[in-house]
């Protein structure tokens, strides 16, 4: 059997073997591509509601089975959700609504961070050769405590620090705050990488020039920040201290 190859599209990951049948995958010489498509980029969950849901449409010219996985982020590994139906059959064109139902009654004090993945699997034709991919997708699911009012612009309360060749940043905020990983520095137009493409509240990353190059004296911080409820923003440049 041939190595699993992995080819990212935006937010989706596509599977492909060669070889035997595995989780769902059959090789051949044609390939047909599952269509599972999300109403939305990011899920939200209202502490205060109990719940939150999004609809997902089959949109092949197959039924589809749709596996829908919860994951904790790395930094974040209390499970709070659950989620129905785990497995569905999806008619061709038909749209499938799956609940992310909060499994703690303990009152959140900020919002935190959980990822899902909704993965449509095509029937196996009975004494047919072909190749079926599986497309995930990997969605972020955001939980917000009861009674947090919404903010349109979380990434505002990051705070920036520089000292030296190192760059701080913190958010002090109860807000998941989402961007791209590739920070730049201004002036100076230094380049830096964060770990992650989140800052949890209350955690703090200190980082180093991409590079190992030297960082110049710089005013600002370039970022490309993602809003809770994933609409498209512009670039914003945070103030930088010392």
């Amino acid at each position: 059997m041939k190595p699993v190859s992995l080819f990212k599209i935006g937010t989706l990951a596509l599977f492909v073997t060669s070889g035997l049948v595995t989780s769902g995958v059959v090789t051949s010489n044609n390939a047909n591509a599952t269509g599972m498509v999300p109403e939305t980029s990011v899920i939200i969950v209202e502490q205060g509601e109990g719940e939150g849901a999004i609809n997902i449409k089959n949109t092949d010219a197959s039924p589809m089975l749709l596996l829908t996985t919860l994951q904790n982020t790395k930094d974040d590994n209390e499970s709070l959700l659950t989620v129905t139906p785990p497995a569905a059959r999806v008619e061709p064109g038909k749209n499938q609504r799956v609940r992310f139902i909060m499994t703690t009654q303990e009152p959140l004090k900020t919002e935190r961070l959980k990822r899902v993945v909704f993965e449509g699997v095509p029937p196996q034709q009975k004494n047919k050769s072909e190749v079926r991919m599986t497309v995930s997708q990997n969605l972020p699911v955001i939980i917000r405590p009861a009674g947090l009012e919404k903010e349109r612009e979380p990434w505002t309360r990051l705070v920036w620090k520089q000292e030296g060749n190192s760059l701080t940043v913190s958010n002090p905020s109860p807000y998941v705050v989402r961007l791209s990983q590739g920070v730049q520095t201004l002036p100076d137009k230094t380049n830096w990488t964060l770990p992650n493409t989140y800052v949890l509240p209350e955690q703090t990353f200190t980082i180093t020039p991409d590079g190992n190059k030297k960082a110049g004296a710089a005013q600002q911080v370039h970022i490309s920040p993602a809003t809770t409820w994933g609409y498209s923003v512009k670039s914003y440049d945070a103030p930088l201290s010392y």
